[in-house]
This record gives C-alpha cells, structure tokens and sequence, in this order.
C-alpha cells in the first residue's frame, strides 16, 4: 500500500497505532463546539413557606387621610367618621364597611375599613359579598373594596373604632392609646348601645351642641360610662372569622355582625339627627 494514501498511516507508524489514533479523533469532542452545561435543578419552596398574600408589605406610617384613601380633602367642615377594623381587611371589616356605608353614608357619615395584617390589594371574598349582597349592599360598591393596612392616620381621624375582636382592638389601641375611649369592638358597642334608649342618647347629644363629630363624642362618653358595668363573657365581644372556612362559618359570622351594626345605625341616627 502507498504510505503516502490518505487512508494508511504516514512514515513510520505502524497501522495499528495510525487505527488508534484515528479512533481516539473521531470520538474526541470538538473544541469550537463545547458541550452544553447542565443546569442546577431548581430549588422548591420549603413545604411551610407563607402563601404570597400573606407576604409583608411595609405600609405607610404617615400622611393626609385623604391621600391615603385615595380621596380629594373635602372644604367643608367634615361629619363623622367610622373606622372598622379586622385581620386581613377582606370579610369581616369590609363587610361591617360597606354595611354602614349603605345606610349611613346619605347622613355625611364616612365608613372605611382597614386590617392589622391586610392581604393588601385584595377584594372580598366571593361568601363575604353574597353576604353584603344579601344585606342590600349595591354590587359595585361591594366589589370595589381593596385591603389595605391599619395605619395611624386612620385611627386619628376616626370618630369611631370598631373592632371585630379584641385583638383588633388592643393592636388598634396599643398604635395610638388615645384612640382608648372611642375603640370597641362592634358587638361591645352593640351591648352597651342596647343599655341606651333613643331618648337618652339624643339627649345626650342635644346637650353637646351643633357639631356632629361634638354631639356624637357626648353619646360615647355615655356609651363609656357603662364599660364594666355590663358583664358579659369575653367572646361574646368578638364577631367569628370566617376567612377560608365554611358558608356556615360566614353565616355565623354575619349573624353576629348584623344586630351589632344596626345598634350601630341607631345610634349615629340618635347623634347627629
């Protein structure tokens, strides 16, 4: 064979080692084309991760009310105010919320809501708003509600602080001490509103003059004068959190909130009538 054919080896190798070379060649990998890395597998959630609502979000600390509801300030001299507070901002508040806004609202009675631990962004469940929808509660203000955090600001403009718990109620009251005086929880509120009669709180609030935010003052004052005066035991001043639990729970929970509110109703009406 001619040494010199592109298919034998050259001078002087012999062909089984020219054979083994030509091996090791073909299997070896290119240098222009290196192979491809393998990616690291992608690390899983730890199983007891939060869920991302319930993620922290840092909320403001200061600042107009208005800014911070989104609303123009108003000229004119300002009615009452109505806070309701909960955990996450998204049943029990919202629903205490627009519940009063519905029936106060025609009044100049202003009715937010806010939660210590909102999902913030979020709207109302699809239980809470059959609820409001059967308490008479327009769809498109039910549906426009977003949670949003408890902040100073809110409290300090409050005319009114109701709670859904006592725990809402000593977070709200240890943010601003105060606020003592005016916080309660709605069916506190409820149970001492129930030892006032019509009569007794207008005439507490004839009493205090024209301002709505002053005569409304003077019905709590009385409103305060019966704390401890009417026992009851402790959960009976709470209104059941229904969030992610059955439409029993959430009737249950609305079977609390409904006469608690309209005590409520009855006496802003007394107040400021």
């Amino acid at each position: 064979m001619n040494p010199h054919h592109p298919d034998g080896p050259p001078p002087g190798m012999s062909r089984r080692a020219w054979r083994e070379q030509q091996a090791a060649a073909a299997t070896a990998p290119s240098p222009a084309s290196p192979a491809p890395a393998t990616p690291a597998p992608a690390t899983p959630a730890p199983l007891d991760a939060a869920p991302r609502e319930f993620a922290p979000v840092e909320p403001p600390r200061h600042g107009p009310l208005d800014a911070l509801l989104g609303q123009p300030a108003a000229d004119a001299p300002r009615g009452l105010t109505i806070l309701t507070v909960c955990t996450g901002n998204i049943c029990r508040s919202p629903l205490a919320e627009v519940m009063l806004r519905q029936r106060l609202e025609p009044l100049g009675v202003r009715v937010h809501s806010a939660g210590t631990h909102a999902l913030v962004g979020h709207g109302m469940p699809e239980q809470a708003l059959e609820l409001a929808a059967q308490a008479g509660v327009t769809s498109s203000l039910a549906t426009a509600h977003q949670a949003r955090y408890l902040v100073e600001p809110y409290l300090a403009d409050a005319d009114l602080v109701l709670t859904m718990a006592r725990e809402h109620r000593s977070h709200a009251v240890k943010m601003m001490p105060s606020i003592l005086r005016r916080t309660f929880t709605v069916r506190e509120f409820a149970r001492l509103a129930a030892t006032l009669s019509d009569a007794d709180a207008r005439a507490a609030a004839e009493a205090a003059g024209s301002s709505p935010a002053e005569r409304f003052a003077a019905v709590l004052r009385a409103l305060n004068d019966q704390r401890g005066l009417t026992a009851a035991p402790p959960e009976d001043d709470d209104v059941v959190d229904p969030y992610r639990r059955s439409r029993d729970t959430y009737a249950l929970s609305a079977s609390q909130l409904t006469p608690a509110l309209a005590e409520v109703e009855r006496i802003v009406r007394d107040a400021i009538a």
